[in-house]
């Protein structure tokens, strides 16, 4: 990891190729920060995100993308690790309102452990993650409390934070709506064509359209007034 270990400013970034994850990588980069972006290989049934990730990363020039195997499909309990049936066609209202079974059991929690592992070998003080409390699906690790926690909890239980480096969880979308995301990334040459939101997508990579993810993608686009520039299998209902 030698390559890291020269980086002036480094930063570590969650990316998953999503809209949120994307954005806050080209945010990262534009704030000045060396970013290397960590992406994860955990089980998920459609596993196409990993390219996305990997496509968005390359365009955006992140310094290193580092791609970590982790199989909670081993424990399962998720639509998204386990042979269970993704919802589909909720109305948005309803989204949000309790947690639904595309929720990884401690995903973020898990997540933001490797990163600051990783944050301390490379010397990074701030871990970004693009977590989103307001267009979310109901996720408890998505919520400014859990950020909050766990950024307390990083600079107790670490080498970093015991000596007086201390580590910040950033979450700088957290309180945006999708299409305030969109905008921004938009603004800093983010190509979302890129991206991939869908949970249910088919082999070919087109999206499913008619998931939670889907249609909270698809409403922030044209409430943005932006074109969606996302395949789907067929046109979505909005």
């Amino acid at each position: 990891m030698t390559t890291i270990d020269r980086l002036k400013k480094p930063a570590v970034v969650l990316l998953s190729g999503g809209i949120d994850s994307s954005t806050t990588l080209a945010l990262a980069i534009d704030r000045g920060f060396d970013t290397v972006a960590l992406s994860f290989d955990y089980g998920q049934r459609h596993r196409l995100e990993l390219t996305a990730a990997k496509k968005v990363a390359e365009s955006l020039k992140a310094k290193r993308h580092i791609q970590f195997p982790l199989n909670l499909a081993a424990f399962g309990g998720s639509a998204l690790t386990a042979n269970i049936s993704v919802p589909k066609h909720r109305a948005t209202e309803k989204i949000g309102h309790n947690i639904p079974i595309t929720y990884v059991p401690a995903r973020n929690t898990i997540f933001l452990s490797v990163g600051l592992a990783l944050a301390e070998v490379i010397g990074a003080a701030t871990i970004f993650i693009g977590a989103n409390a307001v267009d979310y699906s109901g996720y408890p690790d998505c919520r400014p409390e859990f950020i909050k926690a766990f950024e307390t909890m990083a600079n107790l239980a670490t080498r970093s934070g015991v000596e007086g480096r201390r580590m910040t969880i950033s979450a700088p979308l957290i309180e945006k709506s999708k299409s305030e995301i969109i905008r921004m990334g938009i603004r800093l040459g983010l190509d979302y064509s890129l991206t991939l939101s869908c949970y249910d997508p088919d082999d070919d990579g087109l999206a499913c359209g008619a998931c939670d993810s889907c249609l909270l993608r698809r409403k922030g686009f044209i409430e943005a007034g932006v074109l969606d520039p996302t395949r789907y299998v067929a046109s979505p209902l909005v």
